[in-house]
């Protein structure tokens, strides 16, 4: 099986994908502890850098650029830092960035992180600033996404739908993916952090065991909890395979044609970071299905990107060369 996992490597090198979705900016301001505010008991903190990372939708592109795809971005986006960080990054990364549509007046969804430290003491966060604008997308911004999508989708052979609940994702939008994609024998797959129902008629559903039971709308306790839920997002969907995440139990992969197959955590040393895991593994996953490897192929590799991205800190990327020399060593 590793032998046949460095062959589906190779082949996902070069896979063209599109990533539509909310493009989150992950920002981190550092600070080194002063003193304390005369004004409130609160930290006086001298900055010492800021950071700006790829995070949400954005994460999905990163690491599907990283992995070797051939990647087309599209999202809204403000007209500010954060918005010039992710550009920045996804240029570098060789990423199309074309299908970014800016607006002036709202601004990148962004989640600021204040970490504070010192000579002495280690750095932690204290504090997160969300911000965000409620305003639906505008008539306009819609209709220039989809005459990016028109553009883009008769160019690539996967498509990811990254839904982080703000609305980037129109029904309009989706309507549009899904019916092309589904004439032209493209594979889809959806990550939605909120509500995935509405994404009915997707090839391929990601989630995690927490969301996964938001969905069928109960806790699920056991393992065969967990598989009937499975199963049963699997038909109410219409889809052909649903992954489940499930942490230090690795991931379940349910098929269409019944099947369930369990894939187990890939390495079982320490876990620093599980932020963005679940975009790496969307990324591995339609890089996979569009070079026209099989589900479960797809599914373990993934499975191997996500073990190597929780053992960073942070929202991090995963390259080619990290999926090779891990796979090599167990060969």
């Amino acid at each position: 099986m590793d032998k046949a996992l460095l062959e589906v490597i190779e082949k996902i090198q070069g896979s063209e994908v599109l990533i539509i979705g909310d493009m989150i900016a992950d920002i981190y301001l550092e600070g080194t502890i002063s003193r304390i505010s005369r004004e409130a008991p609160v930290l006086v903190l001298e900055q010492a850098a800021e950071r700006v990372v790829a995070g949400g939708a954005a994460n999905v592109v990163n690491n599907a650029a990283t992995l070797g795809g051939v990647v087309h971005a599209a999202g809204l986006l403000g007209d500010d830092s954060g918005a010039n960080g992710l550009t920045r990054i996804l240029a570098e990364r060789g990423v199309d960035i074309n299908g970014f549509v800016r607006d002036a007046n709202r601004p990148t969804i962004s989640k600021t992180r204040v970490i504070a430290g010192g000579r002495t003491t280690v750095s932690q966060q204290v504090v997160r600033i969300d911000k965000e604008s409620k305003a639906p997308m505008n008539a306009d911004q819609e209709e220039q996404l989809s005459q990016y999508l028109n553009l883009v989708l008769p160019q690539v052979k996967g498509v990811v739908l990254s839904d982080y609940g703000s609305g980037t994702i129109t029904d309009k939008l989706k309507k549009l993916i899904l019916t092309y994609c589904q004439e032209h024998h493209i594979p889809t797959i959806v990550d939605s952090r909120y509500d995935i129902l509405r994404f009915k008629s997707v090839d391929y559903i990601k989630q995690n065991d927490a969301e996964l039971a938001a969905a069928v709308g109960r806790s699920l306790n056991s393992e065969a909890e967990l598989v009937e839920a499975g199963k049963e997002l699997l038909e109410k969907m219409s889809a052909k395979g649903v992954l489940i995440t499930r942490g230090e139990e690795g991931m379940t992969l349910f098929g269409a044609d019944g099947s369930v197959n369990h894939i187990p955590v890939s390495d079982k040393s320490e876990v620093f970071d599980v932020s963005g895991a679940g975009d790496t593994c969307v990324a591995t996953v339609i890089l996979a299905l569009a070079a026209g490897v099989e589900p479960l192929a797809a599914a373990t590799l993934s499975n191997i990107a996500s073990g190597i991205a929780v053992r960073k800190m942070g929202t991090a990327v995963v390259s080619a060369q990290e999926l090779r020399d891990f796979v090599q060593s167990r060969c």
